[in-house]
């Protein structure tokens, strides 16, 4: 069993595993075991306890690390006995039975609330569900204004949705209570207000690195800066 934990990247809404790409280069380049998991954008509940299995099948320690709606399920995941570290990147950090709704509700709302496309998709043996995406053309100012244009347009009709239930379910633990979480705070966030970032992370008593400029794909556009923040928590909780 390895002491050196593992690193295991849970990315958010609109996105997929790929986006962390630049991260899991850095952090192999410095013998850091990782791993990218899928997160299904389903729901909290549902999507908390996928990443809790996949923690708990890791042998050794694990650093749960979460970009936006992925720091939801970390706060959640991260009960979980052999993690013992997290990482919020651009990310929301409730409270216990706070809805993401709720938190996000305490600041003016981004550009992305008012951007949002609407559709549904079958439930078995229930009434079809709402899942979002981000409208394509708002989508490069929204998410990655610092991403090079060729590649948001690839990323613009390539989002994975999610479930509108996710912002209205709350999490039953706040994890950060018990484990020590860094935070980094993306400065020009226009998909989640980087107010919301910084009192959360203050609330939770992160140490929280700020990147002036760094829009919300801040693990496509400064993959450096977001792994050495990981490769911190990974060395302190070693």
């Amino acid at each position: 069993m390895s002491t050196t934990p593992t690193a295991l990247l849970v990315h958010g809404a609109f996105a997929d595993a790929s986006s962390w790409a630049g991260v899991v280069e850095e952090l192999q380049s410095h013998d850091i075991p990782v791993v990218a998991v899928p997160n299904p954008l389903r729901g909290l509940a549902s999507d908390a306890a996928y990443i809790a299995s996949a923690a708990a099948q890791i042998d050794g320690p694990v650093v749960l690390v979460g970009h936006s709606y992925g720091g939801a399920l970390i706060t959640v995941a991260g009960a979980t006995e052999n993690v013992v570290g997290l990482v919020y990147v651009a990310a929301y950090i409730p409270e216990e039975g706070e809805s993401l709704g709720e938190l996000q509700g305490r600041f003016p709302l981004s550009p992305l609330v008012a951007n949002l496309v609407e559709r549904t998709y079958p439930v078995e043996g229930g009434e079809p569900a709402v899942e979002v995406t981000i409208a394509p053309d708002a989508f490069p100012g929204i998410f990655a204004a610092d991403v090079p244009a060729e590649a948001t347009r690839i990323l613009a009709v390539s989002q994975r949705p999610l479930a509108t239930a996710a912002f209205t379910e709350t999490p039953p633990v706040a994890a950060w209570k018990t484990r020590p979480s860094w935070a980094v705070v993306a400065a020009a966030d226009e998909a989640i207000n980087p107010e919301v970032q910084r009192f959360a992370a203050k609330r939770a008593g992160s140490t929280v690195t700020e990147l002036e400029g760094a829009s919300h794909a801040v693990a496509v556009s400064r993959p450096k800066d977001v792994a050495a923040v990981i490769r911190d928590a990974v060395r302190l909780t070693s």
